[in-house]
Parts: structure tokens; C-alpha cells; sequence
């Protein structure tokens, strides 16, 4: 047996140990690890067909979907670098990110093919698409580098066990320190920037966090997030590593269906993001489901209110809650211990194993206790930096203490107790600066979260002539509970500093979101 050192070579044993174990649940079809390896491995053989060399990068443009992680495999298998994009991308961006990446190939499905062809339009250098759907719908001028993704599936060369460690199709000179993904991810201005993901950067990623959950091979995991989103992507690849079930969905949108498939199907994994679990809070009938095999609940992407994490221990005292803390630029940087939950709720833990952490002020001094500084992470979880930007891979990627390594810094706002838990305050954009004081928003969502009838809260600074920047909340609130500003203002009066109260707090049905389930705190500074 070689030993593993891609990441696909991991999946390639989980399909070895347990070929007719079901790997992905999605909607009406239930896929076998056998049915993704010989899916992946034909299409290996299909992309090098068409073309793919070592390290070219192949673009899927999909809603969630199984083909996706079959195509993430089958990428990897071909040499090749993935990029998964969500699939309700606008033509504008889609074009922006083929162009940026320099992307050969396209996988996606008919039903995006208007947005496709208007992408094109300025993408020239893609030279295939495999299309999964029917040949008709394809728009006509874009027949001649088509290729329909149905063709690829009558391989049946793969149909054998296998070696573990080994693919059918080989890895075609690939070692750990190339490409395995760009992970596009959209920062507070500019455009999408692609985070460089190496096979050996992924690996250690997924190891460190399989092993704080305790995944086991019986685990079976729920995904509702994007799998263009790290997050999401990664509750497939770390199944793929120990030999789970994911099942997958394409939205959370439908909260009591959702819930309906952790009972189902036995979830024992749910990742949630704060959006999420208040969905789950505010239903009045939580009783009729049956959560007796879920395992444990993850939280990252944007911290849990306190007193979201407070009900959620109420309601569910046997399940584990842990809240964590991570970058796609790094994947995962901390958790907290679920034992600790309860005693430090708004801390999110200490470093990852495999994972040194520390916190810096603006001069580079490594602060003390319960001080305020720039969080700085140092692993082999630390990804590579980003696609065609060297300027700014320059900023958050430098050398660290030893030659030859790099350590990176977050952009982020932390602080941690004489215990060593961490704390997030908040990212440099997202700290307001009132009256000389630098204030978090997260500290005051916290405060507003408390108020009863208070659903969801954001706050944002906006300019200010004379105080900098003022504090605005945008609060969504119970219209039961007859929650008005004058309350609201009395409790933040009681429990922050004046400076940190709101001066503006406005009313909304429902906070605007971006794709991944957070917060789109860019669209609430356009109210």
C-alpha cells in the first residue's frame, strides 16, 4: 500500500474499506462509494481526454449537488486544481472568476446555460464544458466544445476494488504541495479572490478537525451550506476522509424540512451558521422532531449570540455544541470544548491541534491577557495565498519566526483571558470608532440578542461629523412581542457604555443575507 498524500487518495480508501456504503444522500438518489469512484474516475479519464493538463484549473458551476463532490474527485484524480462556484452566481462574476483563474474546462449543469453563455462572452480560454442535462437546452453557438456529462457515465473500467492510496486514473505527477482547489471568497471590497489550497493544506485541515469532533465512520452529516462556501465544502471532504455519510441539501431555506431529514436519515453532525440555529429558536414546535441521534452541532462563519448558545443548551443538553473559529485562508483557526460551553459561551476556544496561535498589536508585540490585537495563525493549515495577487498575499501571508515559512495574519480583532481562550471581537472593517473608542459590533449584537423579542440584530458604523462613527443597529423583532426602540435603548443604556449604545436602531422584517447564510453587512450600509 503507498501512503496517502492526496486528498482524493483518502477517499479512494474509504471507497476500498466500504465500496457499497452510502457516501453522499441527495434529494432522490443515494450515491454508493463505488458509485462516486467510478463517476470520479470516468471522468477523469473523460477531462484528460479533453485536454486537462497537471494543475490546469476546471471550474464547477453548481447548485448543491452529488455531481459536485463526484466532480471535486475526479478533478483531483486528473491532476487538476477544483473551483466550485455557487451556482446562483451572476454572469458578471462567473466571467470575472474564469478569466482570473485561467480555467480550461467548465462543468455545470443545462439549467445555467443562459448564464453561461453571457460568462463566455469574455472567457474565451475555457475549451470544454461538460453539461449534465439534456443536449437540447445547450445554446447553439456553444455546441462545438460541449460535452454532455451523461456520455462519461458508461466507464466501467473502475468497477474493481482498487489499492488503497491508488486511483484508477492516477495522479499524473501530482505531489501534496500542489494545488488541490481555489476557494473563492469575497472580501469586505473588491473582487473574488481565490484562496490557494494545496492537497497537503487540505489534508491537515480535515485531519485537525475530524479529530476534535471525533467523526467515526458511522457519523452521518447533514450539509444545507454551500459547498462553494469552505465551510460547506469541507463536511464532504471530511466525510470522504473517515468514511461518512453526507447528506446533502441545497438550501436551508425550509427550515422544517431540514429538520425532518435529521430525524430521516439519523444525522448525528449538523453545521449550522447563527442564521440557522434562530430559524430553529424561533419555532414554537421543536418538540415534534426527533433529534435523539444527532451527535453534536458545529458553529462557525460568524459567531453565535450568547443567548442563542444559552437556549440552545436548554433545549438540547446531550448534544455537543462546539463553537469555532476559522478563515478560508486558513480553514479552521480555534473551538471551544463543548465541556466549556457553558462556563466561557462567548469565547471560541484555543487553537486547533496542529494549530499555534498567538495575538499581535499594531507593532508587531505579542500582547498579554484580556489586551486587544490582530490574530496570527501558524500550521500546515495555513493555506498558500491568493490566486494571481501577490500584493495582497504579500499583506496577510508573511514570514514567520523560522526560514522559508509563513504565517498569516487574520485581519481580525481578538482578545484572550488569563486562561488562554480566545475571543473575537470582530474584523478591522467590522470595528467601529466612536468618540475615540474602538468598539465591537459583535459586543453589541450580544446586548441586543438579549432583549426579548429580538429575533436577529446587525450593527454597523456609520460616518459621523463630529463622533467618527455612530452606531446603527438593524434589529428583526417578534411583532408579539411588543419590543419597541425606547426599549431597546433602555437595556443597551443598562448593559454597554455610553458610547458603545446605539444612536440608530432600525426595524427590518428580515436581515439580508449573502449566500453562505451570513449577514450581508454591505447591503444594510446601503439602508
Amino acid at each position: 500500500m503507498r501512503f496517502p498524500v492526496l486528498l482524493h487518495e483518502y477517499f479512494e480508501i474509504s471507497a476500498s474499506r466500504n465500496p457499497n456504503k452510502e457516501a453522499i444522500v441527495c434529494r432522490d438518489r443515494r450515491w454508493t462509494y463505488k458509485d462516486v469512484r467510478m463517476q470520479s474516475d470516468a471522468l477523469s479519464e473523460a477531462l484528460t481526454g479533453l485536454g486537462v493538463q497537471k494543475q490546469d484549473r476546471v471550474v464547477v458551476y453548481m447548485d448543491n449537488e452529488a455531481e459536485v463532490a463526484v466532480s471535486m474527485i475526479g478533478i483531483m484524480k486528473a491532476g487538476g486544481i477544483f473551483v466550485h462556484l455557487n451556482g446562483m452566481m451572476k454572469p458578471k462574476k462567473l466571467s470575472y472568476i474564469l478569466q482570473d483563474c485561467g480555467a480550461s474546462a467548465l462543468i455545470t449543469s443545462v439549467s445555467k446555460s443562459a448564464a453561461v453563455s453571457e460568462a463566455l462572452e469574455n472567457a474565451a480560454g475555457v475549451r470544454a464544458i461538460l453539461w449534465k442535462g439534456a443536449s437540447a437546452s445547450i445554446p447553439a453557438r456553444l455546441i462545438p466544445i460541449s460535452h454532455l456529462w451523461d456520455s462519461i457515465g458508461s466507464v466501467s473500467a473502475s468497477e474493481g476494488p482498487g489499492k488503497e492510496g491508488e486511483t484508477a486514473a492516477g495522479s499524473r505527477g501530482v505531489i501534496d504541495q500542489d494545488l488541490a482547489a481555489l476557494i473563492y471568497t469575497s472580501g469586505s471590497t473588491g473582487e473574488p479572490k481565490g484562496v490557494m489550497s494545496s492537497h497537503h493544506n487540505m489534508i491537515s485541515a480535515a485531519k485537525s478537525i475530524t479529530q476534535y469532533l471525533q467523526n467515526r465512520e458511522s457519523d452521518i452529516v447533514l450539509n444545507v451550506l454551500p459547498l462553494s462556501f469552505d465551510y460547506g465544502l469541507y463536511q464532504v471532504i471530511m466525510a470522504f476522509l473517515f468514511g461518512g455519510t453526507v447528506v446533502l441539501e441545497k438550501s436551508f431555506a425550509y427550515i422544517h424540512t431540514i429538520l425532518k431529514r435529521v430525524e430521516e436519515e439519523r444525522v448525528t453532525g449538523f453545521p449550522l451558521v447563527p442564521t440557522i440555529l434562530a430559524m430553529m429558536l424561533n419555532r414554537q414546535d421543536l418538540n415534534k422532531y426527533d433529534f435523539s441521534s444527532l451527535r453534536y452541532v458545529t458553529n462557525t462563519g460568524a459567531a453565535l449570540p450568547v443567548e442563542h448558545i444559552r437556549r440552545f443548551r436548554t433545549l438540547f443538553p446531550d448534544v455537543q455544541l462546539y463553537s469555532m473559529f476559522g478563515l478560508t485562508e486558513c480553514k479552521r483557526v480555534c473551538y471551544l470544548p463543548p465541556e466549556e460551553v457553558d462556563r466561557k459561551p462567548s469565547s471560541v476556544g484555543k487553537a486547533i491541534p496542529n494549530c499555534e496561535v498567538w495575538i499581535e498589536d499594531e507593532s508587531g508585540r505579542k500582547v498579554g491577557p484580556d489586551e486587544t490585537g490582530e490574530l496570527v495563525i501558524r500550521g500546515a493549515n495555513v493555506m498558500r495565498g491568493y490566486w494571481n495577487a501577490p500584493e495582497l498575499t504579500a499583506k496577510y501571508y508573511r514570514p514567520g519566526r523560522y526560514p522559508g515559512e509563513m504565517v498569516l495574519y487574520s485581519g481580525d480583532y481578538f482578545r484572550k483571558d488569563s486562561e488562554g481562550f480566545l475571543y473575537f471581537l470582530g474584523r478591522k472593517d467590522d470595528m467601529i470608532k466612536c468618540r475615540g473608542e474602538r468598539i465591537s459590533a459583535k459586543e453589541v449584537e450580544n446586548i441586543l440578542h438579549e432583549i426579548h423579542g429580538i429575533r436577529e440584530a446587525a450593527v454597523i458604523g456609520i460616518p459621523d461629523g463630529i463622533e467618527g462613527q455612530s452606531i446603527k443597529a438593524f434589529v428583526s423583532v417578534d411583532p408579539a412581542a411588543g419590543t419597541d426602540e425606547k426599549d431597546i435603548r433602555k437595556y443597551c443604556a443598562c448593559n454597554l457604555e455610553p458610547f458603545a449604545v446605539p444612536k440608530y436602531v432600525q426595524f427590518i422584517d428580515e436581515l439580508p443575507r449573502t449566500p453562505n447564510g451570513k449577514i450581508d453587512k454591505k447591503r444594510l450600509m446601503q439602508e
